[in-house]
């Protein structure tokens, strides 16, 4: 069955999610993984962007992408730019969030947490409430995100529709007061 995490583990990645946008000022829709990096100091380089004779290590580590520190304090973001907007965005974020997360090792807990991450950084089920989506061809189209993973959002929406207490929860409304520009 694999590793699921708590829900207070759930709870934590979601405030670190919206604190890390309140610290760099992440307030519109689509979020952009490029410029988050660009905020936090994070080098982000395209696999195109290492020379042809070395690129197979690259895809050797990852089809879409890896992160690495090479100095302490100094993270680099590698991206196969092969791929759409939206598929490299989520790496850009499942990235960023090993590095928030201060992952030091691959783990199946490790990849559970950071792909939620990306998913509640990307398409946040409250900014998916205040716009009023109701589907996942408009999720992908507001958010950019893949049809898949627009699904996986919709679903996750949904759920929190059903399973959410109707009052917000406190990093949800510092959500919505960040996202207040958005319509």
């Amino acid at each position: 069955m694999g590793i699921s995490l708590s829900h207070t583990r759930y709870e934590e990645i979601k405030q670190i999610v919206v604190d890390l946008f309140v610290r760099y000022e992440v307030s519109c829709v689509p979020v952009n993984g490029f410029e988050l990096a660009t905020k936090m100091g994070v080098t982000v380089m395209p696999y195109s962007a290492i020379p042809e004779s070395k690129r197979w290590l690259l895809f050797k580590k990852s089809e879409d992408g890896f992160c690495v520190e090479k100095n302490i304090g100094k993270w680099f973001i590698y991206y196969n730019d092969q791929k759409d907007y939206g598929r490299i965005n989520n790496t850009i974020f499942h990235e960023i969030g090993h590095i928030v997360l201060d992952h030091s090792e691959d783990s199946e807990l490790a990849e559970k947490e950071v792909k939620f991450f990306a998913k509640y950084a990307l398409v946040p089920p409250v900014l998916v409430h205040k716009l009023r989506l109701n589907n996942p061809d408009d999720i992908a189209d507001i958010f950019e995100v893949s049809y898949e993973a627009a699904c996986y959002a919709y679903s996750y929406y949904r759920k929190w529709l059903q399973y959410g207490t109707s009052d917000y929860a406190s990093y949800e409304i510092t959500l919505l007061k960040l996202f207040r520009d958005v319509s």
